[in-house]
């Protein structure tokens, strides 16, 4: 079982699911206004991250696979982050949300000869305040604090399996009413991958100025283009 964190007693229930090197905290603004519109919600730590149990391998099934079992079935919400958002495309058919939201998602993670992403990451453990401002400019101090937190509770070999599974396509069908969330410009949904999740059925909207952590970007602009699905 993955540590959860909690946020309200609404009726309705919200699963939240962050991205690599975060944990539960990085939803510590999302968590209460969710809370504020009747949401129960429930963020996990994923595997490796946070107060959940670190693993011998890392892979994409593992985390969907402890994400269903530490959180409630059939969810009116689920929302997931960069690998949150990998993990719950494996996940969605057996979560079956009400709805799904896909905040710049790693569907596509991409392999690059000669670019190891993993090792690149795994150097971020060493991070300090000062060099999260200048990878983040746009962030809060608190955001920035924060990182070094969450940071100081990873395990980096969650970034070394990532080579594992890069060029592997993990989009999955909208087998429930789906959006993507698309950061300005985003790393990881290219302008033709934006158009096939359209054509399959998904609505993408584009958070104008966002990085890839919209969340923890422009808070009130991620929480504005989620408008009518939340």
């Amino acid at each position: 079982m993955l540590h959860t964190r909690e946020w309200g007693r609404g009726d309705r229930v919200a699963v939240l699911i962050h991205g690599i090197m975060a944990d539960s905290r990085c939803w510590w603004r999302v968590g209460p206004a969710l809370a504020e519109r009747g949401y129960r919600v429930v963020a996990v730590d994923l595997p490796g991250h946070g107060e959940s149990p670190r693993a011998e391998e890392y892979t994409p099934e593992l985390y969907a696979s402890s994400v269903l079992e530490s959180v409630p079935a059939t969810p009116e919400l689920a929302i997931g982050h960069s690998l949150g958002g990998l993990t719950l495309s494996l996940a969605v058919e057996r979560l079956r949300p009400g709805r799904a939201i896909y905040s710049d998602p790693a569907f596509r993670f991409p392999r690059i000869d000669g670019v190891d992403f993993g090792a690149m990451m795994a150097a971020a453990k060493d991070q300090t305040v000062e060099m999260v401002r200048q990878v983040h400019p746009g962030w809060s101090a608190e955001e920035c604090a924060l990182e070094i937190e969450m940071l100081a509770r990873w395990d980096p070999a969650t970034a070394m399996a990532l080579s594992s599974f890069a060029g592997s396509d993990f989009t999955p069908e909208p087998v429930v009413p789906s959006l993507v969330q698309q950061a300005d410009p985003s790393e990881l949904i290219s302008p033709e991958a934006a158009e096939a999740l359209v054509s399959k059925g998904f609505e993408v909207r584009v958070v104008k100025g966002a990085e890839h952590t919209i969340h923890r970007h422009l808070f009130e602009d991620f929480m504005a283009g989620l408008d009518g699905w939340i």
